[in-house]
Parts: C-alpha cells; structure tokens; sequence
C-alpha cells in the first residue's frame, strides 16, 4: 500500500492512499473461501455452498470489511510513521485518480496543535473541600418527607407551602388563550412551577377568590405563545391544600429500601448517598477550576477548526434534545445556531487537548481500582447494582465512555497536585450548587 501525507494548513493534514486490487481481492477470495466452508444454507450441505452464491451473498459486505481493514491498518502506520496527533475522526472518501490496477482513497484530518511546554507549576487552583454533616442529613430527610406529603384541604387563606388547585386564562393582546374556558392546573406555592408575581399573587387568596395580575413571560417559557410576551393572566382559586408530612417511622424508613426499618441504618444510608453526591460535585467544581486555568493560560493557541465546529454542533443538538425533553417546543433550529456556541466549544476543545496531551506526555494510564469504584458508584444508585455492573462490562461503548471519564478526572487531579493550589472549606450545600 502507497501512502503519501501532505498539509493543507498548519493543522490541517491530507493523506492518500493507494491500495493494489489484487491485494484486496486476495484477501476477499480467502475470506470468501473460509466462509464457504463454514457458513450453513438452506438447500445446501455444509461446506458445499457454491462459490458463486457465497460471493452473492456475502461478497458485497466481505469486501468492505476487508478493504476498511486495509484503509485502517494503512493510516494508523501513516500516523505512527510521521508522528502525528489526530484531533478527530478523518474523513476517508474515494479518489478519483486511481491508477490501473489499483484503489485510491484520501483522508483529511486535523492534528492537535503544539502547545509547547506545558508548565503545570504556574498554574493557581483552588480545590474546594466539604464535609456531609449532621445537620444535612436532617434536612434530606424533611426533602424526603415532603417528597412523600399529603394534602388536605383547608378554608384558610393560601400560605407558603401550599397547594392551589385554579382556573387561568391568559390575554395577550387581542388574543385570548384558551380562546374559550380556561385552563385547570395546580400550584404548589414557593415551588418554583409558575412565575414569582403568579405565586405572590396567589398567596393570601381563599377558594372562590379570583385576580388579573400583570406579567412578562421570559423568552424560553415553555409555551411558545407566551413567551417573551406581556400578557394579563386571569386567575380563579378553586381550592387550597395544606401539606401533611409523614412521621418518620419504620414503615416510612422501609419504603426507601431500608428493611430493618431503623433510624440509625437510615441516616447511614442518606449519609452515604449525600458523600456521593459530594464526591461528584467537588468533582465537577475542580474541573471547571482546572479547565479555566488551562483554556486562560493556552487561551492564544490555534486549534483545529472543524473540530470546535463540531463541538459546537454538538452542543446545539445536546441543548435542543434537553429542551425537548423538558417538554419545550423549540421549533426549527437555524442552520447557523452552532456560531452562538463557538466560544464554549473552543474551550471545550483546548480543554480535552489539553488533557489529553498531559496524560500522552507523562505516560498516564487509567486506574483499573478507580474505574472499578467509579463503576460500583454508579450501579449502587440502582436496585440492581450487579446488573448494572455486567450491562457496563458487556457494552463497548457504555464502558468507553466511563473510561474517558475516568481517565479525564484522574488527569484533572494530577494536575492539580502539582499546580499551585490552596484549599477551601465550603458547606454541603454550597459544594453541590449548580451555580458554582
């Protein structure tokens, strides 16, 4: 095989191969040939399956399998032989100016961009450091007991924690939603599930009460109709609830999977839960911590453009599919939306080279015992953990990805410990905030 690499930008690379059509044919014919001699068809005894019908049947999907194989063995050689770096996936596709007797195919890449020494001791990192306290666990546990409440109804005026059962109809305009009737719902007071001025309004309000208040709904409010818009929404009480919260007792401990039903194995088993959840919000707090770091220092770096394209796509359809799912109708999604992402996904990218160029550089290897405890971590939050477990194992691409997540938190902590780094105290809940 004939393989030639030329650059097509800094960081761009352009690779031809040539492949000879007897090479791949003889290797299809012997593939053919082993097939024949194994394969099982109906009318024929095995191992006398015509030539023939074997090549009908399978020469089509052989011969791409064994010209991939070759495509592949070709390039990753290529690779090693002029020692470079992949960003990305390539692109193979036919070409055209094969000669006689011969396949040529071209592949275009980009490479990782050089970053010079990466000098890890300049960097200034702050890792957060919390404890699960006593106080915690009591408040998981009201968490709890609200997550399980009942309600009864009440002729008092609505309060703070309540339950509002109402009618609403909106005006926008000229517009009327719903144009006739209006819409049941209910609305539990300082939950968070309808605008701040509906929920103040609310409040104070018996059943039989009813009100016009002023809003502005924000632009992503989850119907289209009103979002972004000023509208008066006409409100009707029909009923308010007052809350009803469960004893903690051994009946209540047992139906969050606690069969000995007792307080102390409870508050054990929260305990435990909350450390995890701790473990992987320090987690994600140094990794903001170190990837800012690393994307400020090597902020003036070139990187490859059609990977941070890609990214950016990426993250388009990641935060499109999410708003679906939220039960958002997003529309049609502009062609260009990636530009407004152009930014995020560049730091992305120069994160993860980066990353990966500290672990190729200092021979890094993926910890067998942090993979297995990241790996038992996940599967305890599930009532089949040893299930889980063998879905992992038994999934290429499942366990490919705990890997890489894996690896990349081992890099951010060898990063950090040699990067000059202080330690800060915060509390639970200010460890697992997401606007950290």
């Amino acid at each position: 095989m004939q393989v030639s690499v030329e650059s097509l930008g800094s960081l761009e690379r352009k690779m031809t191969f040539r492949v000879p059509s007897e090479r791949l044919e003889t290797q299809v014919g012997g593939r053919l040939r082993e097939i024949a001699r194994t394969t099982r068809l109906k009318g024929f005894r095995p191992g006398k399956v015509p030539a023939k019908v074997v090549e009908q049947r399978f020469g089509e999907q052989v011969r791409a399998e064994v010209l991939d194989g070759l495509l592949r063995e070709g390039f990753d050689q290529a690779i090693r032989e002029n020692e470079l770096r992949l960003a990305g996936a390539p692109q193979i596709t036919p070409d055209g100016e094969a000669g006689e007797g011969e396949l040529a195919f071209t592949a275009t890449f980009e490479v990782v961009p050089d970053f010079g020494d990466i000098e890890l001791e300049k960097l200034q990192v702050v890792r957060h450091t919390a404890e699960v306290t006593d106080e915690d666990i009591e408040r998981m546990i009201e968490n709890l007991r609200l997550q399980r409440r009942s309600w009864t109804v009440v002729t008092r005026p609505a309060q703070a924690g309540d339950a509002v059962d109402l009618k609403t109809w909106s005006q926008v305009g000229e517009d009327r939603m719903p144009a006739e009737g209006s819409e049941d719902g209910t609305a539990v007071l300082g939950g968070g599930g309808m605008l701040p001025e509906l929920e103040a309004a609310l409040e104070g309000m018996s059943a039989g009460d009813e009100k016009t208040v002023d809003v502005e709904f924000p632009a992503d409010w989850r119907v289209p109709q009103l979002a972004g818009q000023k509208a008066q929404v006409h409100l009707s009480v029909q009923r308010v609830s007052e809350p009803v919260l469960p004893e903690v007792d051994a009946a209540f401990i047992r139906s969050f999977g606690v069969k000995s039903g007792e307080m102390a194995q409870f508050r054990t088993e929260i305990r435990s839960n909350l450390e995890r959840e701790l473990k992987g919000a320090l987690m994600n707090r140094l990794r903001r911590e170190v990837g800012e770091q690393l994307t400020t220092t090597w902020a003036d770096v070139e990187l490859p453009p059609k990977l941070v394209e890609s990214e950016a796509r990426a993250m388009v359809a990641q935060t499109v599919e999410q708003a679906r799912r939220q039960g958002r109708n997003v529309g049609e999604v502009p062609a260009d939306a990636h530009q407004g992402y152009m930014e995020a996904a560049r730091k992305r990218v120069l994160m993860g080279l980066l990353v990966g160029e500290v672990a190729r550089i200092n021979k890094l290897q993926l910890d067998p015992k942090r993979l297995n405890e990241t790996l038992r971590l996940i599967a305890s939050t599930y009532e089949e953990p040893e299930q889980v477990i063998e879905l992992y194992r038994n999934d290429p691409q499942l366990m490919s990805g705990l890997q890489n997540r894996v690896m990349e938190e081992q890099v951010i902590d060898w990063i950090a410990e040699r990067a000059q780094h202080t330690e800060q105290k915060i509390g639970f809940q200010d460890a697992i905030s997401q606007q950290a």
